[in-house]
């Protein structure tokens, strides 16, 4: 298991919690706004800079996620923010689901955003729940799997 992308132990920094608490309240101020193109069609002059501060956090956001821990990819948390980008590429080229797509990822955001830790933490493609990649380390050592 490659260290850097899957490190030993979780990647923190002092005001790491706060820096994303921001940024998840910057990006919640810019999806707000990005609203405006996504429901009402308004002009990008009225949303874009929200839609740029929504994408600029949202992009902040994952990279500390990635940065802190690879495993966050492959967890479902991670894997619905991946969805929520393909979803919006989607809208982006077919803007006729733009209505339908907006509120698709309001739902896979706020499901993810709230939902226990068994599902946040979830690894579909191997079964674990695992919150860190030594957590799942560990969970490998302990079932004597290998890879």
């Amino acid at each position: 298991m490659n260290t850097w992308f899957f490190p030993i132990e979780k990647r923190e920094f002092a005001g790491k919690r706060h820096l994303m608490i921001g940024l998840r309240t910057l990006h919640l101020m810019g999806v707000c706004g990005y609203a405006g193109f996504f429901l009402f069609g308004l002009a990008s002059e009225r949303w874009l800079p929200l839609g740029l501060l929504a994408l600029a956090s949202g992009m902040l956001m994952l990279v500390l996620e990635i940065w802190a821990d690879g495993i966050f990819l492959l967890q479902m948390r991670g894997l619905a923010v991946l969805l929520k980008l393909v979803i919006f590429g989607w809208i982006l080229f077919d803007p006729a689901w733009r209505v339908e797509g907006f509120f698709a990822i309001i739902l896979l955001a706020g499901y993810f955003s709230h939902a226990p830790a068994k599902v946040r933490y979830y690894l579909p493609f191997s079964g674990v729940n695992a919150s860190s990649s030594a957590k799942y380390r560990e969970y490998k050592e302990y079932r004597g799997l290998k890879g």
